[in-house]
């Protein structure tokens, strides 16, 4: 069983992210290349940082074809271990979402809050984010507010449609602390946890180099989805059990044909 030390834990609840020392071996990471491939070539409409629920394979409730490569990761028991130490022993995994900002041209992602798009009551998340290409400054890495998720509240936002950008909210630029911003630069493999109330975004990719991530998206099972509020999706009980009672793990799944599997 994979753990983090009691450092990192104090890490990420003092940062709210943490680098992890977990990388995914280069077979793995080969597979999941491809199912890169596959997904864009499925979505020829849909921008390739757009890819939401993309582990759900075949078509999902979004109109979107996923492949079921990013659902095996998103179960990976290494993977899952390490959102175990810090979001706790019941698991449920909501959502995954690609975002691949191809060379030249990727699109920035603004400074936000995923808390603040998601009914997830009480508020609580772990996403891993999987660097499935090198992700540096020059290709447009993640970048965070470190230590900005420490008040546990959701800072104002303003709706701000801009062409090149992949969200159209973004936290009021008075509440953004730019002596905190660190650059989280990953090899291809590696793997960070992000906390649901971190203020985060990247810079476009005007590289001549490919940056694509997962970002795998967890619950504790003390929380539930309001669904009445949120786009339909499938949930997946990883551990232990759902306390609330009010997540559905039946509706959108389905049984999957046998090209899919």
């Amino acid at each position: 069983m994979l753990k983090l030390s009691p450092s990192d834990v104090e890490t990420y609840n003092r940062q709210g992210f943490l680098i992890t020392g977990h990388k995914i071996g280069a077979d793995r990471l080969s597979t999941l290349h491809r199912a890169v491939e596959s997904v864009i070539e499925a979505n020829p409409d849909v921008r390739p940082e757009r890819l939401v629920n993309i582990h759900q394979p075949g078509r999902n409730p979004q109109g979107l074809v996923g492949d079921r490569r990013f659902l095996d990761i998103a179960r990976e028991p290494d993977i899952v271990d390490l959102v175990n130490d810090v979001i706790g022993p019941d698991i449920i995994l909501w959502g995954a979402q690609l975002f691949c900002k191809p060379a030249g041209d990727g699109m920035a992602v603004p400074w936000h809050q995923d808390g603040y798009y998601w009914p997830i009551r009480p508020l609580a998340n772990c996403t891993a984010w999987l660097a499935l290409d090198a992700c540096t400054v020059g290709n447009g890495c993640l970048r965070v507010i470190s230590g900005s998720h420490r008040e546990r509240r959701l800072f104002s936002h303003l709706r701000e449609a801009r062409e090149g950008q992949v969200l159209d909210l973004e936290v009021k630029p008075e509440e953004i602390d730019e002596t905190s911003i660190v650059d989280v630069e990953l090899e291809a493999g590696q793997v960070a946890l992000l906390d649901v109330f971190l203020v985060h975004g990247s810079n476009p990719n005007r590289s001549a180099n490919r940056r694509a991530a997962l970002a795998m998206r967890y619950i504790p099972g003390t929380s539930y989805i309001d669904m009445e509020l949120f786009s339909p999706r499938a949930l997946w009980l990883l551990r232990g059990k759902d306390h609330t009672g009010r997540n559905d793990f039946d509706v959108f799944h389905r049984e999957l044909t046998r090209e899919e599997i």
